[in-house]
């Protein structure tokens, strides 16, 4: 999560309230999962296969509904038998109770939701509109109907699928349903397992379990288990009821059930200090064109107390992990205050999510990564926002706004978010555009195999659990025994980079694109931060691929560049009256034949939210343009003044600033508009 620089709040009321969270999370760490195996001759990577061929025989389940089920609730991982946030464990996610709150005894916040039916909360059960009681996929009732102790459902992945299976027949039975296997006839039973508590989010979940049973699904676990569930075609798709009634100030998608708990704009004392957002007129006064991915580093009832609190931090949608259930708290017209930086915070919408950076084993959930990526479809369709990872981007991508903020800079949501699967929900694939010999590469690890070493999940220095990663590790030579590249922002003492999970100075992260250096072997270097970075590439399993697009150079006769962390507009742009804001630039250097890969230029703008007002306060838009670059870990500014725009596929000037070329110049990218807003524009590839 994390709170930005805010108007004249004291930085001591704007602590956030982690250290019981992080205790209680660390509590409920168990021993590690493990895989029995069915039978002697089964292959290694093929035990989670065929427990889920032995449990659907077993239960008379459909093997499909089973595994669709199980993806959709852990992705068919065991997650090394930690628990979720919602204490969920193992492929089936089912829910230790004893340990946790479960979906329906952690209500959204506010009035009661409109689920098309009735809920109770308080009394833990949920309702569906045809007033069938839910109940989420109970891991000591599991328990009792395959009459083993429940902790063997911690430990044991073959049990927790065995338990899966079994919850599936007896809802089955319960609903006076036959154990067809037909999976068209498991449609409620499907709509009840985890527990949902709203008629919309369950529909919302049996549409996706059906929707891969059609599609089928191919995936190397967490384990390195191999699974495969074959397509189905000719399961039929269902339609729901019509969405409930929302509250009116609710942004969200109609397959979505989306709360409202609003973040107070208020004034705090007689001094002129003020909570905790700034009122805006966007997009039509500022374009949004940033999406920023947070992790809440907090259980979510945390987070709910903390955006009502007029003196911290604020962002736009909280989601839930346990069933990706979605509460908004700033109207996007809004800006919030939750990058760090108060020129994205003007161009952006932060979306937090619960869980931990250090602890991937509390589970970024597929639940919540589809109802992240539904809204972010939504949002990015509404506002006009690429999808790619130069406006969709996670807090520890945010630009440092000045060079004295680069230290304090949050990590979230850390090297264990799947950049690669998010996408992949998104619509928006990343995927090599070009050749392996391209002068530009997309970082693209294979997620689940790609295991480097972090350190500091469970204290300082402590090895973490080996576990999928989007970032690949960074050196100064191409030697995984040579020192790892520095970020002197960072750590402007000179201490050097670690292997800690929270430090970003010598990473690159999945999507994320960079101007090839040199090449060497099984070692491929980018530029990054004024230097040669090295990463292992090999070919046979590559950690990049190659990209194609637009990059930028300094112009000829420049020996270096300045960089900034935001685009300010130029002196003459400021109205009388108002003192102009510091540049500022980056403490690195782009010197003469480095590239950095662009994709949007844009228009200088600022605007001077420092006090507590009924309306917007005005944004000054400025002629000088910029681009966005990918200079390092983080994002970047250049001015198009000092720079030459290459394409990848000729590796020649295509445009220079200030001239106009098919792809757009930095003439034509981010003009602003008819409003008179500041924005940017994509810079389109293949033009």
């Amino acid at each position: 999560m994390r709170r930005t620089v805010a108007p004249r709040v004291p930085s001591a009321l704007r602590t956030c309230r982690l250290t019981a969270c992080l205790i209680a999370t660390a509590a409920l760490l168990p021993p590690l999962l493990v895989l029995h195996a069915s039978g002697a001759h089964d292959a290694e990577d093929q035990r989670l296969q065929t427990a889920f061929t032995d449990a659907a025989r077993e239960f008379h389940v459909p093997r499909s509904v089973l595994m669709s089920v199980s993806y959709m609730q852990s992705r068919w991982d065991t997650h090394s038998g930690t628990p979720s946030v919602a204490g969920g464990y193992g492929p089936m996610h089912l829910m230790d109770t004893t340990l946790a709150r479960t979906p329906a005894q952690s209500p959204a916040p506010g009035p009661a939701a409109p689920d098309g039916g009735r809920a109770d909360p308080l009394a833990g059960t949920a309702f569906t509109a045809d007033g069938h009681a839910v109940q989420p996929a109970d891991l000591q009732r599991a328990a009792r109907l395959i009459k083993v102790p429940a902790g063997q459902l911690r430990t044991d992945a073959t049990a927790n699928v065995r338990g899966g299976a079994a919850l599936l027949a007896a809802t089955q039975r319960h609903l006076g349903k036959p154990l067809s296997a037909d999976p068209d006839d498991w449609w409620q039973a499907v709509e009840r397992f985890p527990g949902t508590r709203d008629i919309t989010s369950a529909t919302t979940y049996a549409n996706d379990v059906f929707g891969l049973i059609r599609r089928g699904a191919h995936r190397t676990t967490d384990e390195g288990q191999e699974v495969t569930l074959p397509a189905t075609p000719g399961v039929s798709p269902h339609h729901g009821p019509q969405a409930p009634k929302r509250p009116k100030e609710v942004e969200c998608p109609p397959d979505l059930t989306c709360d409202w708990l609003a973040a107070p704009y208020e004034q705090i004392d007689d001094d002129g200090d003020y909570g905790n957002h700034d009122l805006a007129d966007r997009p039509r006064d500022q374009r949004i064109e940033y999406i920023v991915i947070h992790d809440t580093e907090s259980t979510l009832p945390n987070m709910f107390q903390t955006v009502q609190d007029p003196t911290e931090a604020s962002w736009h949608y909280s989601i839930r992990s346990s069933d990706g259930h979605i509460t908004q708290h700033v109207r996007t017209k809004d800006e919030a205050w939750h990058s760090g930086s108060k020129f994205v915070n003007a161009r952006s919408i932060g979306i937090e999510h619960e869980g931990f950076l250090s602890h991937p084993g509390t589970w970024y959930t597929e639940q919540m990564y589809r109802s992240s990526a539904r809204l972010v479809r939504y949002l990015a369709k509404k506002y006009g926002v690429p999808m790619d990872r130069q406006h969709i981007f996670g807090h520890d991508n945010v630009p440092s706004p000045t060079g004295d903020s680069i230290p304090e800079m949050h990590e979230d949501p850390g090297p264990f978010w799947d950049w690669r699967h998010y996408f992949d929900l998104l619509g928006a694939p990343l995927k090599a555009t070009a050749g392996p010999d391209s002068p530009m590469v997309m970082i693209l690890p294979d997620y689940a195999t790609h295991k480097p070493r972090y350190t500091g999940c469970e204290g300082d220095g402590k090895p973490c659990r080996p576990h999928g990663s989007s970032a690949v590790r960074l050196y100064t030579r191409p030697d995984e025994k040579a020192p790892l590249i520095q970020d002197p922002g960072r750590r402007p003492d000179g201490d050097p980079s670690t292997e800690d999970v929270s430090d970003l100075g010598s990473r690159a992260s999945t999507g994320q694109t960079f101007a090839v250096a040199d090449r060497r072997g099984e070692w491929t270097a980018i530029w990054y931060q004024g230097n040669k970075a090295w990463f292992k590439n090999p070919a046979v399993h590559p950690t990049a691929v190659g990209a194609a697009g637009r990059m930028v150079t300094p112009k000829e006769g420049l020996d270096e560049i300045p960089v900034f962390g935001r685009a300010l507009p130029e002196e003459e742009a400021y109205p009388d009256g108002m003192e102009e804001e510091d540049e500022s630039p980056l403490p690195y250097s782009l010197r003469a034949g480095q590239r950095y890969v662009t994709q949007s230029g844009l228009g200088g703008s600022y605007v001077d939210r420092s006090t507590f007002s009924a309306t917007p306060q005005p944004v000054v838009v400025g002629q000088q343009r910029y681009y966005e670059i990918q200079f390092g870990h983080r994002l970047a500014y250049v001015r198009a003044d000092d720079v030459d725009v290459l394409d990848s596929r000729s590796t020649g000037t295509t445009g220079t600033a200030g001239s106009t070329d098919s792809a757009g110049s930095a003439d034509s990218a981010g003009s602003a508009d008819s409003s008179g807003s500041a924005g940017s524009e994509a810079v389109p590839d293949g033009q």
